[in-house]
């Protein structure tokens, strides 16, 4: 198959409404052609591809930045002398000045499927800031590597931030470029707005289901998304991020096991079992022991769960990251009634709110752990109608 960059790169016609335009790119480190050259130096090679700005989003350009909430300064990139501007960094949005130097604006970014995955929000931010400045918009379209599956409740009025783009369930089912779609319809923008959309595309085809698994390369798209395992479970594990368990940042796996010094695992996966074991189908787990080398926990033992997603026992439509990862909290919530589950902190610079609730755009998925009557039944019977929804609404935006 093949990706947007590389359709551009290759098809001088498709690239001729470029010419005699100037063209910037947002891109990250995953934004590579098929044989791994990065983005911006594959179109600085092009003909007719006159560059004159870059952007980088959370992590940076080249991915600089290994945790969230470092921020990545402007800079002049050394190799082509021109400005790259940091989305994360003392702005999120792109500035009057920003936006100054280019007429069109290319992005190019591999997302993870995943709401709270900040690069849609990038994306969101761009298309706002291009439709009040007459910018013309091309997404080079990438997988979703976890593939078209729904889940999680949906996002409400109010919780929006910058891991909260808009109403949609944590786990959207869309491509960066049908997203751009659905962001210009849902904000009614007037924007000059492209997809260069991918050929060979089957999100449905095992064994990659969303991405071309032995086909193309896996680049980090930010430094704790190491794989294609991590991708199908982070629309659950990302909720740890809200906690005080170890989402098992300073390991090898991270977004892949969870843990703390203090909870006994294989009680926890039995608790899981007895509460709802068809919320663990579609994958593996087992208790694990780990010791992170920096984050949470740094330096302590933890007894924790990992997530298998990557053998024969996978099953990519009974798969459910968000549940499962809600009723570990469930779990633990009934193992440990005291236990402080939930960190207290500033979350991507929203202060005024617990994190968990930011991540899951609503207190709703905390209130069910914390309600000690709340069953699995009642969480589903929260989520079901927006998935349901959600499946409705996206299907006017499916390109592929």
């Amino acid at each position: 198959m093949r990706f947007g960059i590389d359709r551009l790169i290759t098809d001088r016609a498709l690239r001729a409404p470029l010419e005699g335009r100037r063209v910037a790119l947002v891109a990250h480190p995953a934004s590579v052609t098929e044989d791994l050259t990065h983005s911006l130096d594959a179109l600085a090679s092009c003909d007719g591809v006159n560059l004159t700005a870059a952007f980088g989003p959370q992590h940076g350009l080249r991915g600089d930045k290994q945790d969230n909430m470092i921020e990545s300064p402007d800079f002049d990139d050394p190799i082509h002398g021109i400005p790259v501007f940091s989305l994360y960094g003392e702005v999120r949005r792109p500035s009057d000045e920003m936006l100054d130097t280019s007429d069109v604006i290319l992005v190019d970014l591999q997302d993870l499927g995943c709401r709270i995955y900040t690069f849609i929000t990038t994306l969101r931010y761009i298309l706002e800031g291009a439709a009040k400045q007459s910018k013309a918009v091309w997404v080079l379209d990438r997988p979703n590597p976890a593939g078209r599956p729904v889940e999680g409740l949906k996002l409400r009025e109010g919780w929006e931030s910058f891991v909260g783009a808009g109403p949609m369930p944590m786990r959207h089912g869309l491509t960066v470029g049908e997203l751009g779609h659905w962001f210009i319809r849902k904000l009614s923008l007037d924007v000059d707005y492209r997809v260069v959309e991918m050929e060979g595309w089957a999100p449905d085809a095992t064994p990659g289901f969303g991405w071309p698994l032995g086909e193309r390369t896996w680049v980090n798209p930010s430094p704790n998304a190491p794989n294609l395992w991590m991708a199908r479970a982070y629309a659950g594990t990302v909720m740890l991020e809200g906690t005080t368990l170890s989402e098992g940042r300073g390991t090898t796996r991270p977004l892949e096991l969870f843990g703390a010094p203090d909870i006994d695992a294989r009680a926890i996966i039995k608790e899981m079992m007895d509460l709802a074991p068809h919320w663990l189908e579609g994958c593996r787990v087992r208790d694990c022991w780990f010791e992170p080398t920096f984050h949470k926990h740094v330096g302590a033992l933890c007894h924790g769960v990992q997530i298998h997603v990557e053998d024969q026992s996978y099953d990519h439509l009974r798969f459910k990251p968000w549940r499962l990862q809600a009723l570990s909290f469930k779990a633990i919530r009934r193992l440990y009634p005291d236990y402080p589950i939930w960190r207290d902190f500033p979350y991507e610079y929203e202060l005024d709110k617990l994190a968990i609730d930011v991540i899951n755009g609503s207190p709703l998925l905390r209130e069910w752990v914390d309600n000690a009557e709340a069953s699995p039944q009642d969480l589903d019977e929260l989520t079901q109608p927006d998935e349901k929804a959600w499946l409705d609404e996206r299907q006017d935006y499916l390109i592929y």
